[in-house]
């Protein structure tokens, strides 16, 4: 979420991924937005990435997205997947013409691009031309119409914590959050959350995003924890941002997760020296199945060597759903109606739906850090309508 806290001042193919045992039901409503297929040909898909932005990062995400799609489409059984990638540059106005392009060309569906103003570009883009797009981005606010965001969204993460903290007695929460955009759409996916899960909201605390707004914030989140009688604090900063040095003041004055219990709103174990920080110990946070994230990463690495970025798996996921929908031989199965079954699909992290509203639910670990290590407390569920849902 942060990029940095400045001061005030200044795998084994196949079997592995278990690729057969796609959770997926036939749609047999009727037909939405969406192209009319035939699933007896390769179905051309687009897949837009942000090369030729300039940036060797980008350069190296959108290889990944490629690599991973391409593991995905030899992976489909029975599926014939023609895959056309085209260059956003990371940029919105080359995503809008590159959309276009890819749909001129015959593009029945588009995945990605990664970044939200991107995304929601290509989008709009080809709104009227009847083509759905799976967006890598985990950006709710562009969701809904013909766009679709892939990425984890904080709603879903809160979703879990909130829900597994209530059944194991942390039902008052307290917020804490930076008073910036982030932050701000972080708390807001907590209260959605605590109302959701019917849980009690016990205030929320907003604080400067610098190292003298976390200190000055210290006194008054315990001050509200202990006036609401709150037994439970989600926050919102990440590791590269306000978390290290609110987990260190936050027990120096007094609110140790022995007395509170820690929720975080991004994963605790990236990177992995973040394991180390003694005040997120006991701490609880959301993340994939591990066992899955692994038999990705090793199949990856086998075939491409080292390991895809941390987005790659999210092309994996969209190649994986399109393939389950194309496997039941209909015409609509890139409909939005289509996208959207219930029973969802399995991806290389899990399961995961789409939602009508264009944003995602995935299935989700909750993890605690014991001993500087990562230990799931409550499983990923297998199928939705299980643990979390």
């Amino acid at each position: 979420m942060f990029s940095f806290l400045k001061p005030a001042r200044r795998i084994l193919k196949g079997a592995a991924l278990a690729l057969s045992g796609f959770a997926l039901v036939a749609c047999d409503t009727v037909s939405s937005s969406g192209p009319s297929i035939s699933t007896s040909a390769p179905v051309p898909v687009a897949l837009l990435v942000p090369k030729d932005s300039g940036n060797s990062g980008d350069a190296l995400l959108a290889q990944s997205l490629e690599n991973a799609a391409r593991l995905a489409i030899a992976d489909l059984d029975g599926v014939q997947i023609d895959l056309r990638v085209y260059s956003t540059s990371g940029n919105a106005e080359t995503a809008h013409a590159a959309a276009i392009q890819a749909v001129n060309e015959g593009a029945k569906i588009i995945l990605g691009p990664v970044f939200a103003e991107a995304a929601n570009a290509a989008a709009k883009a080809v709104a009227n031309r009847n083509v759905n797009v799976l967006a890598f981005s985990n950006n709710t606010t562009i969701a809904g119409g013909n766009l679709f965001v892939l990425g984890p969204t904080f709603e879903n993460t809160a979703d879990r914590l909130v829900g597994y903290a209530k059944a194991n007695g942390k039902e008052n929460v307290l917020v804490a959050h930076a008073d910036n955009v982030s932050g701000q759409i972080g708390r807001n996916a907590i209260l959605a959350a605590i109302a959701n899960q019917r849980a009690q909201e016990a205030g929320t605390v907003s604080y400067e995003f610098s190292q003298e707004g976390v200190i000055a914030a210290t006194s008054q989140i315990k001050l509200t924890a202990e006036t609401n009688g709150a037994d439970a604090l989600f926050l919102t900063s990440d590791t590269s941002g306000a978390l290290p040095l609110m987990t260190q003041l936050l027990p120096e004055a007094g609110l140790s997760p022995a007395a509170i219990q820690y929720l975080g709103l991004t994963r605790w174990d990236i990177p992995a020296q973040t394991l180390e920080l003694p005040g997120i110990q006991g701490g609880w946070f959301a993340m994939p199945d591990p066992s899955l994230t692994q038999q990705f990463q090793t199949r990856y690495a086998s075939t491409y060597g080292g390991l895809p970025h941390p987005i790659g798996g999210l092309a994996y996921d969209g190649i994986a759903a399109i393939g389950a929908l194309v496997k039941a031989g209909k015409s609509d199965a890139l409909t939005t109606n289509a996208l959207t079954q219930g029973a969802g699909f399995q991806g290389v992290n899990g399961i995961f739906r789409l939602r009508s509203d264009g944003t995602n639910e995935r299935g989700l670990a909750v993890a605690t850090v014991r001993d500087r290590k990562v230990v799931i407390i409550d499983p990923a569920p297998s199928r939705f309508g299980g643990a979390g849902f």
